[in-house]
């Protein structure tokens, strides 16, 4: 091993070439992370040191950068390792310094990796080493079994020649098994040429199954898409079905056997050609196909986690109802439906249980008019789960017998509001309240801030994963808290009303910082500006920087509070509203006099066109709200159950989950239809992501409806003008 200090590693310029960016933006990524910098911040307020590199980029680079420094810290190790057995030669040490993934540096460690005794240790203790050098060099003019009767020795439990010849073909094979070279070229032949196959398993229950269409089934690994790979891996857990990988293993022979130094007209060649074979059969195949099913499942997980962060992405992203009153009803029908009332704020007012479903529908309405007149909401959410339409429609007969035309009746999606209404949180927030009172008021918030309300239910819970129990736990969560963290720092908080699971969110902050901002809240009031968020305890100088820019405060001590412009640049909008000759508080939020500012006249020292550009687009709508204006969903009123869909009925429906195979959409029966991918639009359709998304409105045409399956096949051919 080289004497020469070994280098800091640096991944900049690698992660740079490889994902083709500019080596300098890169740099100063991971400088900023190194940091301290979170992502929201680094992507919205360091852009001139990034070259304006946007999040998914900055966390590419994060992820990347990652995997290589743990490369570099197992390759020191493997390189320590070796050379303490002293076997470290400089050949070896280039190619372990040389080689670029983990798999290629395990393959060359292998064979110097500490294991448990195998076939090949027990023939090496019996003296066989020898033996097997000769078949490995496969000399011209010798004979195996002449040779063999030198090793023969009882004593060491070799009784006769074929013992000895089949002790030095068990080496011969591991060494075989653990040559890098042949490693890649089986593993290659796994990964062009794998069958994935399954059937059903021995042992699988009787009856009929979910998982009948894997019973013989057969696929090349290199096609096979994640959800039906998921499928069959969850039908392996569940005993119902078997699974394997098959590769020709003729096709690879010939290739292992050049490798291994075969000379076919040799006497040792018939020695070495079992040996070969029997570690290809016996050890490398076996070995790779474990490694191909965790590729392949690592791949599976990749995009099953990626569909459900883009759904995540537009549920959390849904357009807000606003700061207007809402009562929110939780659907029952023998237990009857729970009511609950909130204020702009969100906070509760009262609570009332109607049971508009059994004897006396009259007196459940008239309750009903008088809670809805007390408490004067500008909408009623009702939950879309059981008896969700019913109540849906027994609200909106009441509210109009009644003459309030102008209250919105508007189905709220109410998935993980169990979780929500049994978890910590809710009892911290409403400790005297029955579970599902606390449903109602999350119905009622979900309508008015869906993201203000969401981010207090575990993700999973939410209903818009496909196979998320399926993939890696860890994996998952860690993307789905990057979804929240970005969404709620792209919408930004309101310093004065958000709850501490929201806080907990925003860049810099987390749940200390979030209880500590909560607790001096209640204790001293609204934060009168951001400069008092330094007042928190535990709070300091590195959080302020990453946390005040997507913090607003309404009515703040400064025009720039309620923006979206950092504080550090404060005194840069002060001098442009000095220069345009106005106070700060008429320049801020006049887009004529927004217009009127030249950006290219700021720049210098660490400000740039980039941050310029984006001060006065925030000048002239300060706290803009990225998401859409609320529309209401709009389900015909004579639908209300499957028995109501008929063959090419024509509905509006609600996109609820997007997958790989297609999407979800409620249209107003309890049972979300399925728009296949191969129905989603008049043109070919390779992801269903590429047309619609979460929460989007689409027209479907029923192509089938299968009762006792409780199954709806939907087709939005035709109906919505292509792919958004």
């Amino acid at each position: 091993m080289s004497d020469a200090a070994t280098p800091i590693f640096d991944p900049a310029p690698r992660v740079a070439a490889e994902a083709g960016l500019p080596p300098t933006g890169v740099a100063a990524v991971l400088r900023l992370l190194a940091e301290g910098c979170t992502v929201p911040f680094i992507a919205r307020y360091r852009k001139e040191a990034t070259g304006s590199l946007d999040e998914a980029q900055i966390r590419a680079i994060e992820e990347r950068a990652t995997y290589l420094g743990e490369l570099e810290e197992r390759r020191a190790a493997v390189l320590a390792s070796v050379a303490e057995q002293g076997k470290l030669t400089p050949e070896l040490e280039a190619r372990l310094r040389a080689v670029a993934t983990k798999a290629e540096l395990e393959d060359l460690y292998l064979p110097f990796r500490p294991k448990r005794r195998t076939r090949a240790t027990v023939a090496r203790e019996r003296g066989l080493e020898p033996l097997a050098l000769r078949i490995r060099t496969q000399p011209r003019a010798s004979d195996p079994r002449t040779e063999a009767r030198a090793f023969v020795d009882p004593a060491k439990e070799v009784p006769d020649v074929d013992a000895a010849l089949s002790g030095a073909r068990d080496i011969v094979a591991e060494q075989v098994a653990e040559d890098a070279r042949a490693r890649s070229l089986v593993r290659d032949a796994f990964r062009r040429g794998g069958v994935i196959q399954s059937k059903k398993a021995r042992k699988a229950p009787e009856g009929r199954t979910a998982y009948e269409d894997y019973y013989d089934h057969r696929e090349p690994t290199s096609r096979v898409p994640s959800h039906r790979y998921l499928a069959m891996r969850r039908g392996e857990a569940e005993g119902v079905l078997s699974l394997g990988i098959a590769v020709d293993e003729a096709a690879a022979l010939p290739g292992l056997l050049r490798l291994a130094g075969h000379a076919p007209r040799t006497p040792f060649a018939g020695e070495l050609e079992a040996a070969v074979q029997d570690g290809l059969g016996r050890l490398l195949a076996p070995a790779l196909e474990r490694e191909a099913h965790d590729e392949l499942k690592e791949r599976a997980d990749t995009a099953a986690i990626g569909v459900f962060a883009e759904n995540l992405t537009h549920l959390l992203l849904g357009a807000p109802f606003g700061g207007r009153p809402v009562v929110g009803v939780d659907p029952g029908l023998r237990t009857g439906c729970k009511c609950a009332a909130v204020d702009g704020t969100g906070r509760f007012l009262g609570h009332l249980t109607v049971y508009p479903h059994t004897a006396d529908p009259a007196k459940a309405a008239r309750d009903f008019v008088a809670f809805a007149r007390q408490h004067r909401p500008a909408a009623v959410a009702v939950g879309n789960g059981t008896a969700g339409r019913e109540t849906e429609a027994f609200v909106r007969g009441a509210l109009k017998a009644a003459g309030l035309v102008d209250v919105l009746v508007v189905s709220v999606s109410e998935a993980g509001a169990s979780v929500y209404s049994a978890s910590d949180v809710a009892r911290g927030e409403f400790p005297d309240l029955d579970v599902t009172v606390r449903g109602a008021i999350s119905i009622a918030r979900r309508l008015q801030d869906p993201l203000a309300e969401l981010v207090k239910v575990e993700p999973k819970a939410l209903g818009v994963g496909q196979y998320q129990h399926d993939v890696d736990p860890k994996r998952l969560a860690a993307k789905l808290d990057e979804v929240v963290e970005s969404v709620v720092n792209r919408v930004g908080v309101w310093l004065n009303t958000a709850s501490a699971e929201l806080l907990t969110h925003v860049a810099g902050v987390g749940p200390a910082l979030a209880r500590a901002i909560v607790l001096r809240r209640e204790a001293e009031g609204p934060f009168r500006s951001r400069a008092e968020l330094r007042k928190v305890k535990g709070l300091g100088p590195r959080a302020f920087e990453q946390a005040a820019g997507f913090l607003r405060v309404q009515g703040g001590a400064h025009p720039l509070d309620a923006s979206a412009v950092h504080p550090e640049r404060y005194a840069l909008v002060e001098r442009m509203a000095a220069d345009l000759g106005v106070p700060l508080g008429r320049l801020v939020g006049s887009a004529e006099l927004a217009a009127r500012l030249d950006p290219g006249r700021y720049v210098g020292g660490d400000v740039g066109l980039p941050t310029l550009k984006d001060i006065v687009a925030e000048l002239a709508k300060p706290g803009r709200d990225p998401r859409d204006a609320f529309e209401a969903p709009a389900f015909r009123d004579d639908v209300t159950k499957l028995e109501d869909l008929a063959k090419d009925m024509v509905l509006e429906g609600v996109v609820t989950n997007v997958t790989a195979f297609g999407a979800f959409v409620d249209v107003g029966v309890h049972q979300d239809g399925l728009v296949h991918v191969s129905q989603l639009a008049d043109r070919f359709v390779r992801d269903p992501a590429e047309v619609v998304h979460r929460g989007q409105r689409l027209k479907v045409r029923v192509l089938d409806v299968d009762l006792a399956r409780k199954r709806i096949s939907l087709s939005a051919k035709g109906l919505n003008g292509g792919a958004r």
